[in-house]
């Protein structure tokens, strides 16, 4: 019972927590990425810890680097206009 919890419900949750450690430490300027709180925005300057992050023209926020949710590949197709 311990084998199958940790297989279904431990182990998936440490690889998500090394990708995203992994996606945060490889952010650098010009990222469009998305925080934790909904708002997308571009990265205009990378520090150890922190990030500024554009969110609107003339508008900068310096956030913690853990609360960006995901970083958008700037290339990338949207979704909606992925061909099946």
């Amino acid at each position: 019972m311990i084998v199958l919890f940790y297989f279904l419900m431990i182990r998936p949750q440490q690889q998500q927590m090394k990708r995203h450690k992994a996606m945060i430490e490889a952010v650098k300027r010009g990222d469009t990425v998305t925080l934790s709180n909904g708002m997308i925005g571009k990265v205009t300057r990378v520090e150890n810890d922190e990030a500024m992050v554009e969110i609107a023209q003339g508008v900068n926020v310096r956030v913690i680097k853990s609360m960006i949710a995901d970083v958008r590949n700037r290339t990338a197709v949207a979704a909606n206009d992925a061909k099946a």
